[in-house]
């Protein structure tokens, strides 16, 4: 067989960028809703642009929530709360937030899909998480990004960032990284040069050393345009569900085009994005594949999906038929099946709202079946 060589790009950013302070905003309204009603219904939108906040969507809860608090808890501790960014937790907030459709609830209360559409999972055995590798290298960097400013190891980082990694992969197998790109906002005293360095001894080393990889100096990009002081709202408007690709496996598997912040778990673009990974984890953890993709698909008011389909991409260990069978023995994918096998009514889904929605412990959806 001859030696196929192809490059895979993957993006993550940090908890400060403007797209992921709306994606956590989002999460922590809807946990808060959990903690006091744990069959809240929320679909809640967030907008955030230069010193403007806005609140949008569906909450039907018995949970009384002052949404301005806890969106103004989430960007104090994002770590906007210099007025020189020109976004604070004191900015205005407008809320304009009112129950679900009683169209949409009449199938929910039945204990139907809360949407149509299709989702997706993905596994891979080439990373101890299942995970496409460039991908949890991206969310890795832009974890210890944040790490790097908030334990003041490097204090002229400012809240935002993204970051970048494009892999060459032969035979199917990652072996170098061809590319770093990182973009991070720094204060104006700090020169550019200063700041690569500084990333490149204390982040890329380390971090690419932990997987057996390196790279040089020029292979490392740093704030492309070579300027970046103010990040945030103030330089990039913020929307919920604008990061689905950061959220899932990089440029690895298809998406079902659904986000997942703001969604209570009746919402299967979120439940049932996270029982296809489950499936897909499990189908790989339990050696049937070393590659698996799961295909979902669900009608509002579907109590069993209308599709159920895998993908092993030449990787199988068993028949189809066996992997199939395994499907179904470890999780009923119906909407109450996923909800009680998965236990996702409860206030657990501020932490997914950052750093990607899977290959992180602590998560029902990334448990291992034995």
């Amino acid at each position: 067989m001859p030696n196929t060589r192809k490059t895979y790009t993957s993006e993550s950013v940090c908890a400060g960028h403007p797209d992921k302070i709306c994606d956590q905003i989002s999460d922590a309204i809807l946990d808060e809703a959990l903690k006091k009603d744990k069959f809240s219904r929320v679909a809640v939108e967030t907008l955030v642009t230069k010193n403007f906040i806005a609140l949008a969507g569906e909450v039907t809860s018995k949970a009384k929530l002052n949404y301005k608090i806890i969106a103004g808890k989430v960007i104090r501790q994002l770590g906007y709360t210099n007025p020189k960014l020109k976004f604070t937790n004191k900015s205005p907030i407008i809320v304009k937030i009112h129950t679900q459709s009683p169209e949409i609830a009449v199938g929910v209360n039945k204990l139907g899909a809360g949407d149509q559409g299709m989702m997706y999972g993905f596994a891979t055995d080439e990373t101890k998480e299942s995970m496409p590798l460039p991908i949890m290298l991206a969310h890795k960097l832009a974890m210890k990004i944040d790490e790097l400013r908030e334990t003041k190891r490097l204090p002229y980082l400012r809240p935002d960032g993204k970051t970048q990694i494009t892999m060459s992969y032969e035979n199917g197998k990652p072996v170098s990284v061809e590319t770093v790109v990182i973009a991070v906002p720094h204060s104006e005293e700090v020169k550019l040069e200063q700041m690569k360095e500084d990333l490149y001894q204390q982040l890329i080393i380390k971090e690419l050393t932990n997987y057996g990889l390196r790279i040089k100096r020029d292979q490392l990009i740093v704030n492309g345009t070579g300027v970046w002081h103010i990040g945030g709202p103030a330089s990039d408007t913020g929307v919920t569900g604008r990061k689905i690709i950061v959220d899932s496996y990089g440029s690895f598997a298809h998406v079902g085009g659904g986000a997942f912040s703001g969604k209570d778990p009746t919402k299967v673009d979120r439940s049932g994005a996270y029982a296809a990974r489950f499936l897909a984890k499990n189908i790989v953890a339990a050696g049937l594949a070393k590659k698996c993709e799961v295909r979902l698909a669900y009608f509002i008011g579907a109590k069993k999906p209308v599709m159920q389909e895998v993908e092993t991409f030449g990787t199988a260990k068993k028949s189809e038929k066996i992997i199939k069978s395994f499907m179904k023995k470890i999780l009923d994918t119906s909407l109450s099946g996923i909800l009680e096998g998965l236990n996702l009514r409860r206030p657990i889904y501020f932490k997914t709202a950052v750093y990607g929605h899977f290959g992180r412990d602590g998560f029902p959806w990334e448990k291992i079946i034995l």
